[in-house]
């Protein structure tokens, strides 16, 4: 049986850095199954749902994010939710993008996403309004993008690693990340003992392959001054359900519903973020139809 995912959360040297570590293994194959994604694409996708993972764990109750990354490359918008519970979903605009190796061998996700555009991050923190984020792509590889967007719209420096390793067959080997972030106060020693290890740690999906575990991982980068509170596990979860679909449709009103019935016959809606196909017939609709009429008042 496959590997669960799962995120560790904890504090180090002495409360000065936050520490995240994650494997998403399980999400991001999940994700290419579902999304049929080539391996460009599956890279680019996966390392945006593993930030998201990292991000969800940052919230709290019921809080949820939206990562948007809009670049002017060939897959077009990269969209991920995620939540405090650990559950993510998400989808990309031209999943069928495959681009040649780049100059160091590597599958190209820069060239895939763009290295211009911006990524948009959408917090729901149960308030009248969402927190909006937005900071320009600077590479296109997203680990890089994100630790921009951490240092300039959430002002805390963080360092974050993301990878997702798939083999010349497509297949997927492994996923997962890290994100440190530095808290007020660090010596300037401290954050250039941290810049050293973060420069000398292997690639982490090299690592993975060799059988570390996100815990190793973070001990890798900051050594065994650490303090690990809790372990997430990390699950696809679409919020998708066929009365979902139902209210959608009921909301289009009786013209919009009398015209599918008419020329169409029957109603396909497919959820962009898990894929699932919902078909309504004529009989179902003509229900949903009765529902959508206006009541008269009694």
């Amino acid at each position: 049986m496959a590997e669960k995912d799962y995120l560790v959360r904890g504090t180090a040297w002495n409360g000065q850095l936050r520490v995240f570590a994650v494997k998403t293994t399980a999400l991001v194959e999940e994700l290419r199954r579902r999304h049929d994604t080539m391996p460009t694409t599956t890279a680019a996708l996966g390392r945006t749902a593993t930030a998201g993972a990292m991000m969800g764990a940052m919230l709290k109750g019921k809080e949820k994010l939206t990562i948007q990354v809009k670049g002017d490359g060939p897959v077009g918008q990269i969209v991920v939710d995620a939540n405090a519970s650990g559950e993510v979903r998400g989808y990309v605009d031209h999943p069928q993008v495959q681009l040649a190796s780049n100059a160091q061998g590597k599958l190209d996700v820069a060239g895939a996403v763009g290295r211009s555009g911006y990524i948009h991050i959408i917090k729901d923190l149960g308030l009248k309004e969402p927190y909006r984020g937005s900071v320009p792509i600077i590479s296109g590889e997203l680990a890089e993008d994100f630790t921009y967007y951490f240092a300039t719209s959430e002002q805390t420096p963080s360092v974050v690693g993301l990878s997702v390793l798939v083999d010349e067959y497509g297949k997927l080997k492994n996923a997962g990340g890290f994100i440190i972030q530095v808290l007020p106060g660090i010596s300037d020693e401290d954050i250039a003992r941290l810049e050293q290890a973060i420069a000398s740690l292997p690639q982490i999906s090299t690592l993975f392959e060799q059988g570390e575990t996100p815990e190793s991982l973070l001990r890798r980068v900051v050594g065994d001054d650490i303090q690990l509170m809790d372990e997430l596990s990390i699950v696809f979860h679409c919020q998708c359900s066929k009365e979902r679909v139902e209210r959608t449709l009921i909301s289009m009103g009786e013209h919009e519903l009398k015209q599918l019935i008419e020329e169409d016959g029957q109603a396909e809606v497919v959820c962009h973020f898990c894929n699932e196909r919902y078909v309504f017939d004529s009989p179902q609709l003509e229900m949903l139809l009765d529902q959508a009429k206006p009541k008269p008042i009694q």
